[in-house]
C-alpha cells in the first residue's frame, strides 16, 4: 500500500515539474529578437564613445563662450552706458506744460 502510494506522488511530482517548465498560456515568456534597436520600457541602445565625447566637447566650449563674455562682455546684460539722474531731468524734456498759463 505504501509502494502504491508512493507511485501516485512520485507521478504527481513528476507532472508538476514537467507543468511548470511549460507554460501554456505564454504570459511569462519574452521572444528575444535581435533585428534592430527597439526600447520598449528599457533604455535605448548606448551611444558611441565619439558621439558621447563630441557632445560633452561641444557643451563645454558652448558654457565657455557664454561665460567668457558674461564676464568680460557684461555690457550686452548690463547696458553699456551709466543711468541718466532722473532728478536733473527739466520739465520741458520731461514733456511737462509750464503752470503759469494766463486763462
Amino acid at each position: 500500500m505504501l509502494a502504491s502510494r508512493a507511485l501516485l506522488v512520485g507521478r504527481l511530482l513528476a507532472r508538476g515539474a514537467a507543468a511548470s517548465k511549460v507554460n501554456p498560456t505564454g504570459l511569462r515568456n519574452q521572444i528575444v529578437r535581435h533585428g534592430h534597436d527597439w526600447s520598449y520600457r528599457v533604455n535605448g541602445p548606448k551611444p558611441e564613445m565619439l558621439a558621447r565625447v563630441g557632445a560633452q566637447v561641444a557643451g563645454g566650449f558652448m558654457w565657455w563662450w557664454i561665460l567668457w563674455h558674461l564676464f568680460h562682455e557684461y555690457e550686452h546684460i548690463t547696458g553699456e552706458f551709466e543711468y541718466p539722474d532722473p532728478s536733473a531731468w527739466t520739465n520741458a524734456e520731461l514733456g511737462i506744460p509750464t503752470e503759469d498759463l494766463d486763462e
